[in-house]
């Protein structure tokens, strides 16, 4: 192995981030699929509302039950093992699922790529961690997330082709295979900064002299046994406190555009089922756009001085605050309107959507892993929680109950951030 000798610097970190974004463009199509093939799927099974919402949700039980697990387990394995190994089974679930007949199989399956998935969000901010300076990290952090939105804004379209070409068992047959391939390219392609080989000693200077931790991932058969007391810690502080709760309100408002919203637009606004996939995709071009704004505007701000309280809280403050204009939709008929206040409001996630940053920036450096565990369990819990009350308040088929309980989730989480989370500043612990 060993590092490239050599005295131009390299920027392999960006070669690093583009298979982490399209890791996680193929992880949210596995996500999503199932809100494009829910109409069909109610109709050939026979499904309720209610029923739909535990489809949704079931993804979520094990999603963030296991992700301290999962985080625990970043700490201990290296990503290029671990990576294409969870891709791998988390691909094979959705593939299942395009032969499956039956709520309980649906669900068993939902379940099984939650729980394959429950490492890779703490996967991709260890990378990210060790992999930049802090002075990138906010933007590096911006780039993977925005394939969560751009990935869904030009997917939605592409998977409602493939399910009105090969129907809905079809979409889930073609979003396995792709899964499986990519995790063989990732095994091939990914390294450790220490491992790669193409990777200059200045571009690791660069990296290290600026925060990154291009040693913690790779340390050697270290003596190092999970500790119980460790957990303890990661619940200790009220400012990662504030992190979880905003984090889990965030969560609420991308997790109805990532289930119910293709059935509010066929559904509730009447329109049709092609037409509803292009002006699905219109919001996640927001949101995209407001993730790439809020990650290189606040590292700009970080590089020219301002403390990481404006740099770093302001646009997801702000972005909490936008969020809660997805409430107007309930007042207008008008197709423009409600694609614009539900644009605006998606924008807003996407400002806010650089909480990972938080991660890296506030967890004590031994416990990066954990901490980004349990950030994203109490996360996923939406992703738990929200598809199944959207089901009940949406059962008549009105969907502003719906709506009203995003936009004040949305206010909680702008809450969080102002007065729980304080000064952004590294938790230290005497080990």
């Amino acid at each position: 192995m060993g590092t490239l000798t050599t005295n131009k610097i390299t920027y392999k970190r960006y070669n690093i981030l583009a298979l982490v974004f399209i890791t996680v463009v193929i992880n949210y199509m596995d996500r999503s699929n199932i809100s494009v093939a829910a109409s069909a799927i109610t109709g050939e099974l026979g499904l309720t509302k209610v029923q739909m919402g535990l489809i949704f949700s079931a993804f979520a039980w094990s999603y963030s039950s296991l992700q301290i697990p999962g985080g625990i387990i970043v700490d201990y394995v290296k990503p290029r093992i671990l990576y294409p190994f969870i891709l791998v089974f988390w691909s094979v679930a959705t593939l299942v699922q395009g032969f499956v007949g039956s709520l309980g199989s649906l669900i068993g399956c939902r379940v099984a790529i939650g729980a394959f998935e429950a490492p890779s969000y703490p996967c991709n901010n260890k990378i990210v961690t060790s992999w930049f300076p802090e002075k990138e990290r906010a933007s590096a952090i911006a780039v993977y997330t925005s394939g969560q939105f751009i990935g869904l804004a030009f997917l939605t379209p592409m998977l409602i082709l493939i399910q009105d070409a090969l129907g809905w068992r079809g979409l889930f047959i073609v979003s396995g295979i792709i899964g499986v391939v990519w995790a063989l390219i990732w095994y091939m392609l990914y390294r450790d900064p220490r491992n790669h080989s193409k990777v200059s000693q200045q571009e690791l200077n660069y990296i290290e002299e600026g925060g990154g931790l291009i040693n913690h991932i790779t340390v050697e058969k270290e003596e190092k046994k999970f500790n119980w007391n460790d957990l303890k810690k990661a619940f200790a502080y009220r400012k990662l406190w504030g992190v979880y709760l905003g984090q889990f309100c965030l969560g609420s408002l991308f997790i109805f555009f990532l289930t119910w919203f293709p059935t509010y637009l066929v559904e509730y606004r009447g329109l049709d089922f092609i037409k509803s996939g292009f002006l699905a995709s219109v919001p996640f071009l927001a949101a995209f756009v407001g993730v790439l704004l809020s990650g290189f505007t606040s590292d700009f701000l970080v590089r020219k001085g301002y403390s990481n309280e404006l740099a770093r809280k302001a646009p997801i403050i702000i972005g909490m605050l936008l969020s809660l204009t997805i409430i107007g939709a309930n007042y207008t008929d008008n197709t423009t309107l409600i694609i614009f206040f539900l644009s605006l409001a998606f924008f807003g996630n996407g400002l806010a959507s650089i909480t990972w940053v938080f991660v890296s920036l506030l967890a004590p450096k031994q416990l990066i892993g954990l901490v980004g565990g349990v950030f994203n369990f109490i996360g996923g819990l939406s992703a738990a929680i929200t598809p199944i009350v959207i089901g009940y308040l949406a059962e008549d088929g009105d969907f502003k109950p719906a709506l009203f309980y995003i936009g004040a989730l949305a206010f909680i989480g702008f809450c969080c951030y102002l007065f729980l989370v304080g000064k952004v500043k590294r938790i230290k612990i005497l080990d």
